[in-house]
């Protein structure tokens, strides 16, 4: 592994060709090169830019970020009581342990940690802010990505063009700008505030105010319980229920193993560990969905007590997984409904009306603060869009490799993290894998990978098993999977940990090409020439 400091004093192998003396912005309308584009600043595009520098530490490379900040989710939600939804030890970097006290944690703690993490390892000097990629086009005859960018400046929009061998998209799957809003009778009636949590207006006061919230998801059951402290009370109006567990905010076990072992021993441990556990806990739900449905609805109703009604507020018409379960730290939503802080009702709303809503039932909840957690818009590459020689492609059309490429798009790789365990773990596997792609394409002087669907390799299935509302909003724009190897598209962390570190990468399925020397004359036949040099003689990619 390559030690910070000589992460840190690499770091400027970053710059493209055209700006390893002085500053990118130096010529803002001049073409810029690099051998990688990393698109996204969250942890996705950190953990592939410190793989792709610790296997080669000579690689081109720069993290386009459309923001003015880094963090990505963690530093775009602002909502009460933003925190993981996954163990900390899991959702943290391999390379850099997490060393909070709690396994869940809070935003603010993991922006932190992901901003150090940039810091220490020299990352952060790699990206480009307010950087938005809205197109990217690949060039056969160059074997390279044309890649368009709006540069925001001063208050301007300029446009930039960037050129790459490998483009590797890490910019989430969901809309940056907003999220999933439903439209309601007489909304414009309502006298209070309707707040969007991925729009949270800072200094909102809720203090002794009558709060609802729409939604029964992570965010939901995040906000409920951390508003009820201060407001009057706290109702989350569901349409109908999700599965909810309470786990402790610490994880015991670690903290004796982190007693006993060097940290990064414990670390190792616990990982594993974790690891180990959510995938039985998601395999036996899945195996068993009546036992685990009656141990989750069993544990919910010892902390809320005889007098709470399991069946109609916490029991799903759906098995537990075919949707994301949500974890309450320490119960802290439960404790919240028994001291009446906070309490939960299932109907449908009919119409909001000046003082708050009007439910199917006839009830009226009255309200002066409206929250619509109702959920995500799905939004791949970024918005960007992806043309293969002038060709557009849709992601739809297309079925995913191995989870992280599209069938016939050269070149480009897309993070797309676990819906049943840690984001991160699966963003690591493809950070690693690509940088071992790119290492195999330098070796053999290989210009170009893509993925290639034979017509015996027929059948199809949707890439994500999930039945919940932003998925289902857009399965047509997600890639599909295959029915074997390597188009499937696993939810299961040591099937993926062993074919993208031990799998061949010349399987079959992944075609590698050497591109041809253009024979006509002038400055294109130039580059071409250049770029057609056996990879192994070259310092870079």
């Amino acid at each position: 592994m390559t030690s910070i400091t000589e992460f840190n004093a690499s770091a400027s192998n970053a710059l493209p060709a055209t700006a390893q003396h002085g500053s990118v912005h130096a010529q803002p309308n001049a073409d810029v090169d690099y051998d990688v584009l990393i698109v996204g600043a969250g942890l996705s595009g950190i953990a592939a830019a410190y793989h792709l520098r610790d296997r080669l530490p000579s690689t081109r490379f720069a993290i386009l970020e459309s923001r003015s900040s880094l963090g990505g989710t963690w530093d775009l939600f602002r909502y009460p009581g933003i925190r993981s939804d996954s163990d900390m030890y899991t959702l943290g970097f391999s390379f850099r342990p997490w060393q909070g006290d709690k396994a869940i944690a809070d935003g603010q703690s993991i922006l932190d940690y992901v901003k150090d993490t940039t810091r220490e390892f020299g990352i952060d000097k790699t990206i480009q802010f307010e950087h938005k990629v809205i197109g990217a086009d690949w060039d056969s005859s160059l074997a390279r990505w044309s890649v368009q960018v709006e540069r925001s400046a001063d208050g301007h929009v300029e446009r930039r063009r960037y050129t790459c061998s490998f483009l590797h998209m890490c910019s989430g799957y969901y809309d940056y700008d907003q999220g999933h809003a439903p439209q309601w009778p007489g909304m414009d009636q309502f006298a209070g505030q309707i707040v969007h949590p991925q729009q949270w207006p800072a200094g909102l006061a809720y203090a002794d105010k009558r709060v609802v919230v729409v939604g029964s998801g992570a965010t939901a059951v995040t906000l409920v319980p951390t508003m009820a402290v201060t407001a009057k009370h706290v109702t989350m109006l569901q349409r109908s229920p999700t599965y909810i567990f309470a786990l402790p905010s610490r994880d015991a076990i670690a903290d004796k193993l982190r007693g006993w072992f060097p940290s990064t021993i414990a670390h190792r441990l616990v990982r594993t560990k974790n690891v180990l556990l959510s995938m039985y806990l998601y395999n036996y739900a899945r195996r068993k969905p009546e036992a685990a449905k009656k141990a989750i609805l069993k544990m919910a109703a010892k902390q809320l007590g005889p007098d709470f009604d399991i069946g109609k507020h916490l029991t799903p018409r759906y098995k537990p997984w075919d949707q994301r379960l949500c974890i309450v730290p320490n119960g802290d939503l439960f404790k919240a409904i028994r001291a009446g802080k906070a309490s939960i009702v299932t109907d449908e709303i009919e119409s909001f009306t000046s003082t708050g809503l009007r439910l199917r039932s006839g009830e009226l909840l009255d309200a002066d603060i409206i929250v619509t957690a109702t959920g995500l818009k799905l939004k791949l590459l970024g918005g960007a869009k992806i043309t293969v020689d002038g060709r557009p492609i849709n992601l739809g059309d297309t079925v995913s490799y191995k989870g992280m490429m599209s069938s016939g798009v050269p070149n480009l790789a897309s993070t797309f993290g676990y819906t049943n365990a840690s984001w991160t773990l699966k963003a690591e596997l493809v950070a690693k894998y690509v940088a071992r792609l790119l290492q195999h394409m330098q070796t053999n002087g290989y210009d170009t990978c893509v993925p290639v669907l034979d017509n015996q390799d027929v059948g199809t299935q949707p890439a994500v098993d999930l039945t919940s509302g932003y998925i289902q909003r857009a399965a047509a724009s997600l890639p599909r999977q295959g029915l074997h190897k390597p188009w499937i598209y696993h939810q299961n962390y040591a099937f993926d940990l062993a074919a993208f570190r031990f799998g061949k990468l010349e399987d079959g399925a992944m075609r590698f090409e050497r591109r041809k020397v253009a024979k006509h004359a002038g400055s294109d036949a130039a580059y071409v020439a250049e770029e057609q040099t056996p990879a192994k003689t070259r310092a870079s990619l």
